[in-house]
């Protein structure tokens, strides 16, 4: 072909106009682009605005006491074996029969079941003592459920003067136990109260009228009246050192507890079966009954504490209290108070 043809030939094709674009969607305006996007977001947030807000992970719960911690916890949906956990926890700090009184207030935080999985899959967790040494990772309540999870995760009994706090905790196990904020359980190694009495009818003193001898003298325990026959209950583990009859005690039990403590039982009317010197006792079990032998005016129980063989006041020494968690499971449940506390 000649130069002239082919000059003539590129002369006359086409050439690409600037107006045409390469997307595909070369036939939407771009301000139509601008207004499906806010459309959009105008939607999510009309639909955000309408979905109603997550439930709270727990709930609060109060009741006042009427007549018993029992019942108010009861109407609170606590069980009576939960009731009754919470009472043994307490019982070296706290009488239930005396302390509560009408108008005693008792406050419970729960786990609330309306809250996503995993807010109470989280707190599973974080009551679960295997937290303390791996990390706290949100699992399908499936998974991190247990079969107790109704269980109080924090208490507070208020009597109007003192205020007491408890704080679930589990074990490696799973077993539920309940703590003081310091991590220290509640439920002494001692009980305060060797039986259910009627009244102090003479308290611990460094000197007092005998009403029998009719001199002063040191009366080194605690008089507590009750009914002929009461049971008296073992207020420590220990071993029997004494069981038979002396002056003035009467028919007494001399108990050697552990460490330094030692405990008196004395003017029983008689013995539990089988109770003898040597004999290795339980804490709660019935060792004696009430009775008025030797020098005493009437009915009752005679008790003394002994920590290394100084008499103590019963009512008001301190009691030995049980292992608390390790310093790690310490350091974990602190966490756990932290959270809870401010709920009560």
């Amino acid at each position: 072909m000649s130069t002239a043809c082919t000059a003539w030939l590129m002369h006359q094709a086409p050439t690409q106009s600037a107006d045409v674009s390469l997307h595909a969607s070369d036939d939407i305006p771009a301000h139509a682009t601008r207004d499906g996007a806010s459309a959009t977001a105008a939607q999510s947030a009309q639909t955000a605005a309408s979905t109603p807000p997550a439930a709270p992970a727990y709930r609060v719960e109060t009741a006042q006491v009427t007549h018993s911690f029992s019942e108010a916890a009861t109407k609170l949906g606590v069980d009576a074996a939960t009731a009754a956990q919470l009472a043994r926890a307490l019982a070296g700090r706290l009488d239930f029969r005396r302390d509560l009184q009408p108008g005693s207030e008792v406050r419970f935080v729960f786990r609330n079941d309306n809250a996503p999985a995993d807010a109470n899959a989280q707190t599973n967790m974080q009551t679960n003592a295997q937290a303390a040494s791996q990390p706290v990772a949100a699992t399908s309540a499936s998974t991190a459920a247990s079969p107790d999870d109704d269980l109080p995760l924090a208490v507070r009994i208020s009597t109007g003067k003192t205020s007491h706090d408890l704080f679930l905790y589990r074990n490696l196990d799973g077993k539920a136990f309940y703590y003081g904020a310091d991590g220290q359980s509640n439920a002494p190694s001692f009980t305060r109260y060797p039986l259910a009495y009627t009244r102090v009818s003479s308290a611990f003193s460094p000197n007092r009228l005998d009403p029998v001898t009719h001199r002063w003298a040191a009366h080194e325990g605690v008089d507590l009246a009750a009914p002929a026959g009461t049971p008296v209950h073992a207020t420590a583990r220990g071993t029997v050192t004494f069981a038979g009859w002396e002056t003035g005690y009467g028919r007494v039990i001399k108990i050697k507890n552990f460490g330094d403590y030692s405990t008196t039982f004395a003017h029983l009317s008689r013995f539990a079966k089988s109770l003898r010197a040597g004999a290795q006792v339980r804490k709660g079990q019935v060792i004696g009954y009430v009775g008025s032998t030797g020098w005493a005016t009437g009915p009752h129980l005679h008790y003394e504490v002994h920590v290394d063989h100084v008499p103590k006041n019963p009512l008001t020494v301190a009691l030995p209290q049980r292992s608390g968690m390790s310093a790690e499971e310490k350091e974990h449940f602190a966490q756990q108070v932290a959270q809870f506390e401010p709920m009560l």
